[in-house]
């Protein structure tokens, strides 16, 4: 079984991500900012604040073999009302976040046979919307850094990159709370409704697996068929 490292593991995708692969017997460390959780069978919650550089990864095994990094925001404005410090502030949590925890949790992956780190984009890299923005550019970022981590660090670690449509959690939750914006939702899609936090985690499971040891540097599109079908 795999030790597995969830930052923002608390809610949502990362939540479900954290119980699926404790019910199959990983053992998960899972990390919480805002969102406290008690331990549950296999999965040992944390503290971590991804902005505080002091930060330290000091409960985690010797030996890591997958990180997840979950954390981030969705800021829908139009451009001409965002301020740069938004944009600065967006990046910090969602790219420079990631780096972090990626260069401390360096040494531990490199210690595994089949290390598999899993960062999330969006929809909205490659699809333009309105008001999107601010999330596209930092969401970008990591879509680029995906790619070439993926490149450096092969063969011993894999790095790839999950970027699902507008999902049913928390982190969504003002923008679907209300069944008119629910169902308007579902149908912009394709598949006619709206992405489960299981949708993604299932991939995410998939791609920290061994299943998925031919796979890296890729962008998995899990958007109900929205980025790709008219």
């Amino acid at each position: 079984m795999s030790n597995i490292l969830i930052i923002g593991g608390s809610s949502g995708i990362g939540l479900q991500l954290a119980r699926q692969l404790g019910e199959s017997g990983h053992t998960v460390y899972a990390t919480y900012h805002t969102h406290t959780q008690e331990n549950e069978s296999n999965i040992h919650f944390h503290p971590y604040n991804v902005l505080d550089e002091a930060a330290d990864l000091s409960f985690l095994p010797a030996s890591l073999d997958g990180l997840v990094y979950c954390p981030g925001s969705i800021v829908l404005k139009p451009f001409h009302r965002l301020k740069t410090e938004e944009f600065a502030a967006d990046y910090q949590l969602q790219v420079l976040g990631a780096v972090s925890v990626i260069q401390k949790a360096l040494p531990a992956l490199k210690a595994s046979a089949n290390a598999s780190v899993v960062l999330f984009s969006t929809l909205a890299v490659q699809t333009g919307l309105n008001f999107h923005s601010l999330v596209a550019a930092s969401k970008g970022a990591i879509e680029g850094m995906s790619r070439a981590l993926a490149a450096e660090l092969a063969p011993g670690i894999r790095v790839n990159c999950i970027a699902p449509s507008l999902t049913d959690t928390p982190l969504a939750g003002n923008l679907m709370n209300t069944e008119d914006k629910r169902q308007a939702n579902a149908q912009r899609h394709p598949l006619k409704r709206t992405g489960t936090a299981a949708d993604i985690a299932h991939i995410a499971e998939f791609l920290l697996s061994e299943r998925a040891s031919w796979i890296t540097g890729q962008i998995m599109h899990i958007d109900g068929g929205m980025s790709a079908l008219r």
